[in-house]
Parts: C-alpha cells; structure tokens; sequence
C-alpha cells in the first residue's frame, strides 16, 4: 500500500507563453509518518526523437511530511529553447511531474503539451526562422493528464540509518501540521485556483509506453492511466 497519494493536481497560469514557469498545485495525502522528505521532478520531454533533449526544470525537496492532507505549489523554470531546437519547439510535447521517496519514484503524472506560434504566418513558408520563442505560446491540456504508479519499498532506510531530524523547513517549503503549505507562492486553506482533479487509481505497473497520436514521446514507462 502506498503511504502517500496524489488526490489533486491544478495547472496554473495555464495557457501561458513559453518563456514562464510551469506551475502546478499539489494535494497529497500522507496515510503514515515518513523517515523521509518527498523528491518532486519537473521533466519537459524535448524532442520526440531524441531522449538527449528531455530537461529537468527543478526538483525539489519537500518535509518533513505530516500526517493528512497537504498542499503546496510545485514552480519550475521553462526548458531552454536553445537547447531543443527550433524543429522540435512548436507542436505537441509531454510535461511529467515525478515523486520518489529514497530514491524511489512511486508517482508520475504526465500532461501533453502545445505549443503554438502567436502570430499569423504563410503556411506554405512556415514559421519564421531562426524562431522568436516570444511569440510561443504553451497550452496545458490540464483535463487529461495521465498517471502511472510504481510499488516502492516505503520501509527503506537512508544510507545514515537515522530518521528525520523533526524540522519543518527544507527547501523554502514548509509543511503545517494542519495539512497546509505556506510560502512564497504556495496556497494555503481552500483557495484552490481551479477543480483539483478526482482521486487516481492505483495500477500494478508494466513496461511500456503510451504513444500521443504519434505526436511527442510520451515516456511515463510503467502502467498509464488517466486520472478518472
């Protein structure tokens, strides 16, 4: 049994131009003290044929974990165009948000990815060239995410052997005892912007991948499943 579960996941600021941080809000659920912080990843899949492009736009820590319900806002910076490639900006892609525990990830939501030039062009020509990434905009298909589940060993201890030291910061985030996250851009209470998404499904994973209408590449690996 998993000992934490993603119960909702709000894009923000969504669409949005290229150029600005991807931002999603979390609700978790922590069903039993952990020894351990929570690691959050951020992927942006950068090319649909070359793995080499896909970037780690954050990853952050997040604990100690209490007991209940928490929620906080997960930011990460957008990739560096310059590292994809003009080819590879405009069109469909794949956002994947991670969890692990000890180096563990139990946890992957995936969201496709438009991107779209703003302004009118000769179809016929194309996009201008070299392209002017601000006029890209980026659009969240937020309603059709897709998640996968991987069993972990949640009893795994740290290489030190010791457990949590009780703090209640790390990494500019802080965890309430009432289930609450408060800091710089994290909300608190009930004032989710959005309708978070209905509880997932737990899946035994399998290997394989799922393929965006041969669009992307979609690398959730594992079981995929969308949020229902």
């Amino acid at each position: 049994m998993s000992l934490v579960n993603i119960v909702g996941m709000v894009v923000l600021d969504n669409p949005t131009s290229f150029q600005n941080p991807f931002q999603f809000e979390v609700t978790f659920e922590c069903l039993s003290p952990l020894q351990d912080d929570l690691e959050w990843t951020v992927t942006y899949v950068g090319s649909a044929e070359d793995s080499s492009k896909d970037q780690i736009l954050d990853e952050v820590m997040v604990g100690p974990v209490p007991v209940g319900t928490n929620k906080f806002v997960l930011q990460a910076d957008p990739p560096d165009a310059k590292s994809i490639g003009d080819n590879d900006v405009l069109g469909v892609t794949v956002v994947l948000v991670g969890c692990s525990y000890m180096e563990q990830e139990f946890c992957r939501v995936g969201y496709y990815v438009n991107n779209e030039y703003s302004e009118p062009f000769d179809e016929e020509q194309g996009v201008p060239m070299p392209l002017d990434i601000s006029k890209v905009n980026r659009t969240i298909l937020a309603d059709k995410p897709r998640v996968t589940r991987f069993p972990i060993d949640w009893n795994k201890k740290d290489v030190s052997g010791q457990e949590n030291d009780g703090g209640v910061e790390h990494n500019g985030v802080t965890m309430q005892q009432d289930g609450n996250v408060m800091d710089k851009g994290v909300s608190s209470g009930d004032d989710m912007m959005g309708s978070p998404v209905p509880s997932m499904q737990t899946t035994t994973p399998t290997t394989g991948s799922i393929t965006p209408g041969q669009e992307g590449r979609e690398e959730f690996g594992g079981a995929v499943e969308p949020m229902s």
